[in-house]
């Protein structure tokens, strides 16, 4: 596969967000300790981002994600998508919410040992309203001939790409990556975020991507820090950094 920069693209002031988050906090009880996890968090997404997300462990990032994909409610605040408002969701429509247009990549791949590369990506097919033919899907990833392996049979890296075949195989509105490729060496890590950006780029799926790795903010539309909770900086890239020429 080859990388292609990708200009930035603008998010002017009359383009409506896809996303919208206003003064949202979480926060968590463990016992009698309170622990804030986000503090009036105001944020913007906008469709065919790809978005960084910068921060050290403890500063919301996954919390920030996990809002924004429909796996947790905030405290405070509200989370919008569209005309979805998911501070309000209850747990039925915010399953819906994420079937229909949420795809979620993880650091550890989650595939199933017993079936298939095919086999895996199609678990999301059989639940989706248009979707791409699992093998279309793996061919998207680099993995058309690596269908019909098991994972036991694939790299660190492959099993990664066959976790992305199968978030993006229903055709997902929003694509969140936590920490995608945590768990990679350096040369599989670039591979897996060209893989990102490809889908991005030609899916046209808002991307978001949560790294401790600040050399892959080079790659975002824009790039969120976070600290401590909250949003202390957003930046703009005048243009993309191909994932090859990452210096890590």
């Amino acid at each position: 596969m080859t990388a292609v920069p990708s200009p930035a693209r603008a998010t002017p002031a009359d383009r409506e967000p896809v996303f919208r988050m206003r003064d949202v906090s979480k926060v968590y009880h463990v016992g009698d300790v309170e622990v804030v996890a986000l503090r009036e968090v105001s944020l913007e997404l906008y469709a065919g981002e790809f978005v960084v997300l910068l921060g050290p462990s403890g500063s919301g990032k996954s919390t920030l994600l996990n809002l924004l994909g429909g796996l947790d409610t905030p405290t405070r605040g509200e989370v919008d998508y569209r005309d979805h408002a998911l501070s309000e969701g209850g747990e039925e429509r915010l399953t819906r919410f994420r079937r229909e247009h949420v795809g979620f990549v993880f650091q550890f791949y989650n595939l199933i040992p017993s079936l298939t590369a095919a086999e895996n990506v199609a678990l999301v097919t059989e639940i989706a309203g248009s979707p791409l033919d699992p093998r279309e899907a793996l061919d998207l990833v680099g993995l058309a001939e690596r269908a019909d392996h098991f994972p036991a049979q694939l790299s660190g890296g492959e099993q990664q790409r066959v976790a992305i075949a199968r978030a993006v195989a229903k055709r997902p509105d929003v694509l969140l990556c936590d920490e995608p490729t945590g768990a990679l060496d350096v040369e599989t890590g670039r591979r897996v975020l060209e893989v990102l950006d490809r889908v991005n780029r030609e899916l046209g799926t808002i991307t978001a991507v949560i790294t401790h790795n600040a050399s892959i903010a080079a790659m975002g539309d824009r790039v969120i820090r976070m600290s401590s909770g909250r949003i202390v900086g957003i930046e703009s890239n005048a243009a993309r950094l191909p994932a090859s020429e990452l210096a890590w």
